[in-house]
């Protein structure tokens, strides 16, 4: 699995999906499709998952997740970013190139309009549960992923970082 067929796996579960904006869903049917390939493939979609996790790692993206989510833990960006990966390649290229990209998005506004989260924790387990639907083997044998972040924010706090992004928030 590379990464032009792993964003075909994404755009064909939102395809799928009565609501494309449910990240839950569209991982749901993902992680479906993607137990019908071959293990080795569904080892290999880890990585892909976790360079595009490494590519959404930034500050700028991390302020915008906080203003969006009104606050964002570690593990909350990490949520935010797979609820990214689920809205599809075109929106997570746009988003990560231009964070204030994410003020135009439909699915923002309506979040930001009844205070719901943008999360998708489900995205950073699609390859393990497809995995274990494959093979029945409770966890994926493979190298640790490359590329991953272990830093936080510096230089600035949340509040400071938050007020720089707020006049592209929708919220």
């Amino acid at each position: 699995m590379n990464t032009h067929q792993f964003w075909q796996l994404i755009e064909a579960a939102r395809h799928q999906a009565p609501d494309p904006d449910d990240g839950g869903d569209v991982v749901r049917r993902a992680t479906s499709r993607l137990a019908a390939h071959p293990a080795e493939e569904i080892v290999a979609t880890e990585q892909v998952l976790w360079d595009l996790m490494a590519d959404s790692y930034g500050d700028p993206l991390w302020a915008a997740a906080y203003v969006i989510n009104g606050g964002c833990s570690d593990d909350g960006f990490d949520y935010f970013r797979g609820w990214l990966i689920a809205q599809g390649r075109e929106a997570f290229e746009r988003v990560t190139a231009d964070p204030d990209a994410l003020a135009e998005l439909p699915v923002v506004r309506t979040a930001a309009a009844v205070g719901s989260p943008l999360e998708c924790e489900e995205m950073l387990t699609v390859a393990w549960d497809a995995h274990f639907i494959a093979t029945g083997a409770p966890s994926l044998t493979m190298p640790p992923p490359s590329g991953t972040p272990s830093r936080t924010p510096t230089g600035t706090s949340g509040s400071t970082i938050a007020v720089k992004w707020r006049g592209g928030c929708p919220a």
